[in-house]
């Protein structure tokens, strides 16, 4: 495996390839960090030598915390490197299309376009008390850009969908599981052993089966690229308005993007409008 990733810690396991997020100071999806997907991604397109990869997070507290708006261009640049296009919705698309069987494994937050790549994942699994889930783009009155519509809809259904979406509130790890936002939820302590065993368990049979299923069941519940390019183009459109804008300045003189203020992420943006 190459060593030129700057955001991921890439280890394996015989077939299995653990990829921890590390992208301080709170794993913002960012250039660097679209850039080593871009290149996973290529790696996993191949088939081989890996037939499992499992993404996890060296911050206990942030899985993929969310975009870091103030580099929006840049990392849509190095998306368009893999999906010629700048769109993270199709990059995370493309995620989902991989040959490899991608599981999340959750113990820290995940809003916006951290949430987004998880649900680009086959699998998701989350730690109870400490895995927070967010799709708080409505706040500035925004559409998630990255592919949220279309996958929450699918897997929680169309009131669950609006109540996450326009509410843009936090929700722990076991509402997220009764939701279908994850697949299941762990104390966590038997989080990470759980996704091991279920990675090598899954990575010891053929790949053409991985392949076949991936194939048959994204027939079925991905949606068409042309909703996540329009989900895409509509957040790139809306981030110039002026509200929007008046928005993301009055979080950030809240604390936005930093750490100590982001562990109440969903308090601080029901107070942004005062």
């Amino acid at each position: 495996m190459a060593t030129n990733y700057k955001a991921l810690r890439l280890e394996e396991t015989g077939t299995v390839l653990f990829a921890t997020i590390d992208a301080p100071p709170m794993n913002m999806l960012g250039p660097e960090l679209v850039r080593d997907l871009v290149s996973l991604i290529e790696t996993l397109d191949k088939g081989e030598p890996y037939k499992v990869v499992v993404f996890k997070s060296a911050d206990p507290d942030y899985f993929i915390s969310h975009v870091d708006v103030t580099k929006i261009a840049a990392y849509r640049e190095e998306a368009a490197k893999l999906t010629g296009e700048a769109s993270i919705a199709l990059l995370f698309r493309r995620l989902s299309e991989t040959k490899a069987v991608t599981i999340a494994q959750i113990e820290g937050r995940v809003r916006g376009a951290g949430s987004e790549f998880i649900l680009s994942c086959d699998m998701r699994f989350a730690a109870q008390g400490g895995a927070i889930f967010s799709q708080m783009e409505p706040a500035f009155g925004q559409i998630p850009g990255g592919g949220a519509a279309q996958h929450l809809v699918r897997l929680l259904g169309r009131g669950r969908a609006f109540e996450v979406m326009l509410s843009a509130d936090d929700y722990g790890a076991d509402l997220a599981e009764r939701y279908g936002w994850v697949n299941r939820s762990f104390a966590p302590d038997a989080l990470a052993p759980f996704v091991s065993a279920l990675a090598e368990r899954i990575a010891s049979f053929p790949s053409a089966g991985h392949t076949v299923v991936k194939e048959r069941v994204n027939a079925i519940s991905l949606a068409p690229a042309d909703d996540f390019r329009r989900d895409s183009d509509l957040f790139g459109e809306g981030v110039k308005n002026p509200e929007t804008q008046r928005r993301i300045q009055a979080a950030f003189k809240r604390g936005f993007q930093t750490r100590d203020a982001e562990k109440d992420l969903g308090r601080m943006l029901a107070d942004l409008a005062e």
